[in-house]
């Protein structure tokens, strides 16, 4: 049973007589577990509803609506949208590799197909019994982001180390079977996922096109707190354009057969290649742009379009020589990219220095602009002159000023003397910010 927060003015359920603090039972014979299970079985037009009072007293409720008409419950989900726990040990954990004393929230490991649906996580199923499953076909969970690392059952069991990875292929087989959609992802691991490995588990995913409708390739990401994890090696630049070749085969066989280029490299493996970002049309309509495909590319095409527009627009304020010196922080994996485009459309009143931050907090080998703690950010602009300093906002967590190490801005600025600006990740809001034209996010 879920309990009733709230009915709304007007609707069904009110004209029906179900009140505030009553529960929801079931919808025509069906238990409502959470959510996912009201949304799909109110689409009925004929509704027989069990109600329980407040008192636990049941009672049957007939409603007849339109399919698209909603019933008018809030439901509480406190406990029944309580975010499932991940059941893996996986060998390229992130959370694994996290140091002790942060704050509790980065520990969380969630694995939850419904927050899959609903908001676009990433899951690997294993904690999904066949009952679950079973939901997941009925309630037409679609699409998904389905973490699938390797279709070889033997090698998904090993990387995450759950013996019940190894039926994955079956169930994204049932997915298509069922007509339902899913998007992949692959953390590539050296020694474990890639060469041969990764072009079965491509083939494998592209024979379920199109309910297979995209594939996302990842470098592992690897701190310094590994020492009681199996030890892995980088990806190292050889790899990289290993696997760029590799992908390149499988984008123009895809893309005769099916239209789509299908599988995508997040932009890490061009940085640690030493290869240029592909153009806007390779990455078609950014379908994995959330983990880092074709961000750089959206960023400059973004920068280009901007400053076309900025610079007919905003005048020099240049006085007696003066200028405003900006210095921009950044992960190294993105610092050429960065001072390119600072390099192109710094403005003739500013003057810019890029600097990419070592990760001293997580180690060297972590290169992104995201994880620059508040620590090493300080440590990076010890020494150096400049007026105001531009961050990106992914260095922050989300709707805070607070950096990873906890460190908050306001800390940060403090200790550093001078203001920092943090500059929404477009490159619409870059340019502004080269220009001076627009302040914080």
């Amino acid at each position: 049973m879920i309990r009733i927060l709230s009915v709304s003015p007007s609707s069904p359920a009110e004209k029906a007589g179900i009140q505030k603090n009553e529960s929801l039972v079931s919808i025509n014979g069906e238990t409502v577990i959470d959510e996912i299970d009201y949304q799909d079985l109110i689409l009925h037009p004929h509704l027989e509803i069990e109600i329980a009072d407040v008192n636990g007293k049941i009672r049957q409720v007939s409603i007849a609506k339109s399919s698209w008409e909603p019933l008018g419950l809030q439901l509480d989900e406190t406990v029944a949208m309580k975010p499932r726990h991940c059941l893996n040990h996986c060998v390229f954990c992130f959370i694994d590799q996290m140091p002790s004393g942060m704050r509790k929230t980065l520990y969380v490991k969630d694995d939850d197909w419904r927050l899959s649906l609903m908001m676009g996580n990433y899951v690997t199923l294993t904690n999904v019994d066949d009952q679950e499953f079973i939901r997941i076909l009925r309630r037409k969970a679609s699409p998904l982001y389905i973490s699938v690392h390797a279709t070889d059952p033997d090698v998904r069991v090993k990387m995450l180390r759950n013996p019940n990875a190894g039926n994955l292929f079956d169930r994204l087989t049932a997915l298509k079977n069922h007509g339902l959609q899913f998007h992949s992802q692959i953390v590539l691991c050296p020694g474990f996922n890639d060469g041969n490995i990764l072009e079965e588990t491509l083939d494998d995913l592209a024979s379920l096109w199109p309910s297979s409708l995209s594939v996302a390739i990842v470098p592992i990401g690897m701190t310094k707190f590994r020492t009681k994890l199996e030890q892995i090696p980088p990806v190292s630049r050889q790899l990289a354009e290993e696997t760029i070749q590799i992908v390149s085969r499988r984008q123009q066989k895809y893309l005769e057969e099916f239209g789509t280029r299908f599988v995508f490299l997040s932009d890490e493996f061009y940085c640690i290649a030493g290869q240029d970002i592909p153009a806007e049309e390779h990455y078609e309509d950014y379908p994995q742009i959330e983990n880092g495909v074709g961000m750089i590319r959206q960023f400059k095409d973004e920068c280009e379009a901007a400053y076309t527009d900025i610079q007919n627009e905003v005048h020099s304020p240049l006085t007696k020589g003066i200028v405003t010196r900006l210095i921009i922080p950044t992960g190294a994996s993105v610092f050429p990219h960065i001072q390119e485009l600072a390099r192109m459309y710094t403005p003739d009143w500013v003057q810019t220095e890029v600097v990419p931050v070592p990760n001293r907090f997580f180690g060297d080998s972590i290169t992104v602009t995201g994880l620059i703690v508040g620590q090493d950010l300080i440590q990076a602009l010890e020494g150096k002159e400049f007026d105001k300093v531009l961050i990106s906002e992914s260095m922050l967590r989300e709707n805070s000023d607070c950096f990873l190490d906890d460190y908050t801005l306001e800390r940060v600025q403090d200790i550093i003397g001078k203001p920092i600006q943090v500059v929404r990740n477009t490159g619409e809001s870059f340019i502004s910010a080269l220009f001076q034209t627009e302040d914080i996010r």
